[in-house]
């Protein structure tokens, strides 16, 4: 059995006591253990700080992009042997392992790139200057520098590799070190990722950290100038931002959590069109890839009461044609659960929903699996409801994390399905589908209140649509209330957050001298 290490301080360190096992969710065998036990947390950030802050910050935007390149690079050469541990450790399919692993790549490459825009700077201007007198000659500028301090990840299970390079990007390029801990029971990919970059030799001495296992007292040892970025649940969100390295020293935090994600069907949308079509694979989509284990994926189907009994069929049926089973087989579309933990928390969500809806597709149980012949494994074939009124509480208050979906009627009214889209009290990311530029916009605007991200799906983008569910480097992902309230990613939007803002005045040609050095955007 492999005993999985932390890589902190610069070298490799096994925990000691009782180990966290990691295992196959299609056969429930225990693939790895690993502990923290024992490792030195405060020592851990402190070498992160002497040795990868002045490593990363002697260095510009280009030197930087240059490294999250050859990181990309490196990962993507060990891509066939990362795919096969996500579906070992995750139960992806391989196009649900390709989604994580490709997701990472190209977002270091993305970064990558933006670095090489931004060249020999080492710092960002905000926007223009101002005039602070009636003198031309009293200026006032704000800048961008890097913090001084350690970027601290806490990952979520789901996208082992994705996760930790997209926080990663945005870190190493503004000029601040990672601690990166992934969500230990889906640890193997994060862990591959990490040794393939520790031993490319990469990244300079202190750049990058991996928390393998416990948190331990981690974030008990955070000092002002560092950063806290979570993706998880509300419910450890709300324990983080209570430590004390938050509340007493100032830490910066970034929180992404629970997110009731909706799609709006459009009152003009015909049943049959492109549009219709493409409302109907995006949700059939959400539902089932990654096995709905997506921050992103869409949980609330609104579609106007007219065409209610067409859109019902059309998820039916589509629903149907998705198996479910073993991940490594061509076609199934449907894999396990992540953990056993995860099953439970889905199947108690669905019974929720079924005091409250009803059952149009599946029950919550494993269903019929395709090359199964045993009774292990964390599977749920995917649940589709339909609620009689579209405020029913139950849809709207707790996000079931998994192969489900709720469809809620509404008249048509753009301005209702803002309202019901509302009561899931922040989301990260809403779709409407419609052609209608009016009907759109009006649903749009009225939803961009509560979503940090706005999905408009049309005949005329159905062939390119990648959907609600694909997070893209240059648009921000996170979202207000519910959803955490953070955001990350954005282009260099998401440098903002491991980056001091800084306002300067004084004497104009002096400060257009001195911000001429840096990158204005």
């Amino acid at each position: 059995m492999q005993q999985l290490q932390s890589y902190v301080s610069g070298k490799w360190q096994a925990g000691q006591g009782k180990a966290a096992q990691l295992k196959n969710p299609v056969t429930e065998e225990v693939l790895a253990e690993t502990s923290t036990q024992g490792i030195d947390f405060q020592a851990a950030l402190a070498h992160a700080r002497t040795k990868g802050i002045p490593a990363l910050q002697e260095l510009n935007f280009a030197e930087r992009g240059k490294l999250l390149m050859a990181a990309s690079k490196a990962i993507h050469a060990q891509r066939d042997e990362l795919l096969s541990l996500a579906t070992l450790n995750g139960g992806n399919t391989r196009g649900d392992a390709k989604f994580d692993v490709d997701g990472a790549t190209s977002t270091l490459a993305y970064y990558a790139k933006v670095g090489e825009r931004m060249g020999e700077a080492k710092f960002l201007v905000d926007g223009e200057g101002v005039q602070l007198s009636r003198s031309p000659r009293y200026w006032g500028e704000h800048i961008y520098v890097p913090r001084a301090g350690v970027a601290v990840h806490v990952n979520a299970f789901n996208f082992p590799a994705w996760g930790l390079a997209e926080k990663a990007a945005c870190a190493w390029l503004a000029g601040m070190p990672v601690v990166t801990k992934p969500a230990t029971a889906t640890s193997l990919v994060s862990y591959r990722v990490v040794q393939i970059l520790i031993e490319a030799q990469v990244l300079p001495e202190g750049a990058l950290s991996l928390i393998c296992g416990s948190a331990g007292d981690l974030l008990s040892h955070l000092d002002p100038f560092d950063a806290l970025a979570f993706t998880g649940s509300s419910v450890t969100a709300g324990k983080l931002r209570s430590g004390e390295g938050v509340t007493l020293r100032g830490a910066r935090i970034n929180v992404e959590a629970d997110s009731l994600n909706a799609a709006v069907l459009g009152r003009d949308v015909q049943p049959g069109s492109d549009t219709f079509d493409l409302f109907v694979q995006e949700v059939i989509r959400d539902m089932t890839q990654k096995a709905g284990q997506k921050c992103t994926a869409i949980r609330r189907v609104l579609v106007p009461v007219e065409i209610l009994d067409a859109a019902r069929e059309a998820l039916v049926e589509e629903l149907k044609a998705q198996r479910t089973g073993n991940p490594t087989v061509r076609g199934v579309r449907v894999g396990p659960l992540a953990t056993e933990s995860q099953l439970e928390d889905v199947r108690e969500g669905v019974e929720r929903l079924k005091a409250a809806t009803k059952a149009i597709h599946g029950d919550g149980s494993r269903g019929e699996l395709t090359e199964i012949d045993h009774d292990k494994g964390y599977f749920m074939s995917p649940v589709l409801f339909e609620a009689a009124d579209a405020g029913v509480e139950a849809v709207h208050a707790h996000e079931v994390f998994g192969p489900c979906a709720t469809i809620l009627p509404y008249s048509g009214d753009p301005s209702e399905a803002a309202k019901i889209v509302g009561l899931g009290q922040g989301g990260l990311v809403a779709s409407v589908y419609s052609d209608d530029a009016q009907v759109a916009g009006e649903v749009a605007l009225g939803m961009a209140p509560f979503n940090g991200r706005i999905n408009i799906g049309s005949a005329k983008i159905a062939s390119e649509s990648l959907g609600p569910g694909a997070v893209l480097p240059q648009l921000v992902h996170g979202g207000p209330g519910r959803a955490g309230g953070g955001e990350e990613l954005g282009g260099l939007r998401g440098l903002g957050f491991y980056m001091q803002r800084t306002a300067l005045q004084g004497y104009k040609p002096l400060l257009e001298k001195l911000t001429s050095q840096g990158h204005r955007f």
